[in-house]
């Protein structure tokens, strides 16, 4: 069975960034909104899709658990001092 398939999807290892990039500022975004990645915002809310700023790709908003949303700029958000707090999951 396929993780998108499986509500009960668990990753095989986690790894600190090291680095800033791409992955790991929309990875900043989900884990600030508090979900591992966006595998995990898609089995939470289902049917919701991930707004993403066109020119730059990184994402846009996010509804959060308690049906709150998180709005973020278009522009990196994750310092080089947060980018050591990115989780990066691998399944």
């Amino acid at each position: 069975m396929s993780c998108a398939t499986d509500n009960h999807c668990r990753p095989k290892s986690m790894s600190r960034a090291k680095d800033w990039t791409a992955e790991v500022e929309n990875l900043f975004r989900f884990q600030q909104a508090g979900y591992r990645d966006e595998l995990e915002y898609i089995q939470v809310q289902p049917g919701a899709a991930v707004d993403r700023w066109p020119d730059t790709g990184f994402v846009k908003k996010l509804q959060r658990r308690d049906n709150t949303f998180y709005y973020y700029n278009r522009k990196r958000e994750c310092e080089d001092r947060d980018v050591h707090k990115v989780k990066v999951y691998a399944y």
